[in-house]
């Protein structure tokens, strides 16, 4: 096998499926076909994340919340809450940002299952990390995902 550096290909993949899963994220429709390729790009994206040295529990995070935004899409609600779980449990304690999306993940995946008390739980305390952020583009952000919730 000739010499192959990984590294690069991780770094590239990790980006690209995670940006091009947002195509199919954000098409108001999809078939079931894009829904199966809207979740391998998501999937593909997080495994290439887990094989970099540079991988954080933010990084990881974000690919969690996006696993749980896309199978929420693609009404599967238990692997909406399985990786709205996970987002929840790896997000840094100190990054309202994030934890506030990964409450939002959590509220999102309650709803599609139909608690609606542990969604309402879940929303509100997505609410009080909004109120926390102080960067107003990202406060402005997670409130117009948590109104798509209301």
């Amino acid at each position: 096998m000739p010499d192959f550096d990984p590294t690069p290909a991780h770094q590239f993949f990790s980006a690209h499926c995670f940006n091009s899963a947002w195509e199919l994220i954000n098409k108001p429709e999809r078939t079931p076909a894009e829904n199966d390729q809207m979740i391998q790009r998501t999937m593909a994206s997080l495994w290439h994340w887990t094989q970099r040295e540079d991988c954080t529990d933010q990084n990881l995070s974000i690919g969690y919340w996006q696993a749980s935004r896309v199978y929420a899409l693609a009404d599967e609600p238990d692997n909406a809450r399985k990786y709205a779980e996970r987002c929840l449990d790896i997000t840094p304690a100190d990054a309202p940002f994030y934890l506030g999306y990964a409450h939002e993940a959590m509220a999102r995946a309650a709803a599609l299952a139909g608690d609606a008390s542990l969604a309402n739980e879940h929303l509100e305390t997505a609410k009080q990390f909004a109120a926390n952020i102080t960067e107003p583009e990202n406060r402005k952000m997670l409130e117009a995902d948590l109104q798509t919730l209301a």
